[in-house]
């Protein structure tokens, strides 16, 4: 796997830009630099090196002044391309928003970049973030550098790999129904879905409104909080978004002795890859011999949890892609003889064919004479799975299990079995419908590929979840 050297932790690397050991312009010059080195895995759609260059400058001669330059001073990030950044495009990785140039920039990118971190790059992802393995990408296909044969997951597929061969020291993602947690545990990193709400969503390119979650994707929990600490809270741009817990989530002080961890009956049945099932096994192991209280846990309802995801999913894709409709920004069919033509041609090319699929089933579900069959009774069975995760909390602190129930498969092995493809994301959809927090850490290696464990906590718990997964990180 080619990599470049590992960079130091982001708050090692603020705290010396701040004290002048550690210029900004030389982080943007070797992020810059490794992004070059590594073009053969797709990772990147493009840079934005100019505005990146000048944001280190100015850090820079702020330090020289001896002015205030924040907790992130210098350090390097690069976001998903579903992220409205200045410096470049905002193409969602569709051929449809090709050229389309953001007007200001996500809340979650503000906020960091308040804090002097520097934005380097937009990341490959699936188009609109409709996948679970950047194979649906209109550009490229981002190679795993475990085995460049192999998907990295998805849809934040290009953040993952951003973070694994070291192009910047974090990257934020959007999770969706798995889609920070599926790329990490293929690539063997750490990816957090914070409690809906938590992070504004203002910004980005909305999938599915309901579900949608903006976290970061790290080498370890201690940077994962701090970014997270500075991105969480309320935002007025957002009307879904909540407040942050008044204590931070910096403070990762926990013992895993007398905790109640309940192992996911559901997760650890016969669709578990029996490589997969080893290496979770001994991680949950190691927890027991860390004095934790491990119990099995049952939520009935939730082997219905993908389906209930795939109608709720695509409802809302349905709506919230109505608006690329190539008459105000996008691609447009110039070419049009009336209204209608322009319609059915600028969506037609500009969309993909899983944006199409989705579009598609979404649509259906929400039709009359459907609506109740599919919709509402998708929409009562969450309510289940919700009062079922509360039942399951109220018996045990946390929930493990695997985060997908097979290491990377290889590139094209399920592109043309769209079901096989979805149940890629079996383990995490329900986390995302229920709105809770949570995390995918690197559980071991099976056959050279990476295997994720993945830790649930009540919704706001975020703090003490991060907590519990460092201790749980520090014995795998």
């Amino acid at each position: 796997m080619q990599s470049t050297d590992k960079w130091p932790s982001i708050a090692d690397i603020a705290d010396k830009v701040s004290h002048g050991d550690l210029k900004a312009v030389d982080l943007i010059e070797r992020s810059l630099k490794a992004i070059s080195d590594t073009k053969e895995y797709d990772a990147i759609i493009a840079t934005t090196e100019t505005r990146a260059r000048e944001r280190a400058e100015a850090v820079d001669q702020a330090v020289q002044k001896g002015d205030k330059v924040g907790r992130l001073a210098g350090v390097p990030f690069i976001v998903k391309d579903n992220f409205l950044t200045l410096g470049g495009e905002t193409t969602a990785a569709s051929n449809i928003l090709k050229g389309f140039e953001a007007p200001y920039q996500a809340t979650a990118v503000e906020r960091l970049e308040a804090e002097g971190a520097i934005c380097v790059a937009k990341a490959n992802l699936d188009a609109f973030a409709h996948g679970s393995s950047t194979e649906n990408s209109d550009f490229m296909v981002t190679k795993n550098p475990y085995d460049k044969t192999r998907v990295p997951g998805g849809s934040s597929g290009g953040p993952a790999v951003s973070v694994l061969l070291n192009l910047a020291p974090f990257a934020l993602g959007t999770d969706t129904g798995g889609s920070i947690r599926l790329p990490a545990s293929f690539c063997g990193i750490v990816g957090y879905k914070p409690t809906y709400g938590l992070v504004s969503r203002s910004g980005v390119v909305a999938m599915a409104s309901s579900t949608d979650v903006i976290g970061p994707l790290t080498r370890d929990i201690e940077d994962t909080a701090l970014v997270l600490d500075i991105m969480a809270g309320k935002d007025e741009l957002d009307s879904t978004t909540i407040e942050r817990d008044s204590g931070g989530y910096l403070d990762l002080t926990a013992d895993l002795k007398g905790k109640r961890i309940g192992v996911i009956k559901e997760y650890m049945g016969e669709g578990l890859q029996p490589n997969v099932r080893t290496v979770i096994e001994a991680a949950i192991q190691k927890l027991k011999d860390a004095g934790a209280e491990v119990k099995e846990v049952s939520l009935p309802s939730l082997p219905m949890a993908l389906a209930v995801y795939y109608v709720i999913c695509p409802a809302e894709v349905s709506s919230n892609l109505s608006r690329y409709d190539g008459q105000r920004y996008g691609y447009s069919f110039k070419e049009a003889k009336d209204l209608d033509e322009s319609y059915t041609k600028s969506r037609g090319m500009g969309f993909g064919k899983e944006a199409k699929r989705r579009i598609m089933i979404g649509t259906f579900v929400l039709s009359s004479g459907y609506y109740d069959a599919y919709y509402k009774r998708a929409q009562t069975v969450r309510t289940k799975l919700i009062q079922e995760f509360e039942v399951a909390f109220k018996e045990v602190d946390y929930l493990v299990g695997p985060t997908a129930p097979m290491t990377a498969f290889r590139i094209g092995e399920n592109v043309s079995d769209p079901l096989q493809m979805y149940l890629s994301d079996i383990m995490t959809v329900a986390v995302n419908l229920v709105g809770i927090p949570a995390i995918s850490i690197p559980a071991g290696m099976s056959d050279g590929l990476p295997v994720g464990l993945q830790l649930m906590a009540p919704q706001r718990a975020d703090r003490a979840l991060l907590a519990c997964a460092q201790k749980v990180e520090a014995l795998l």
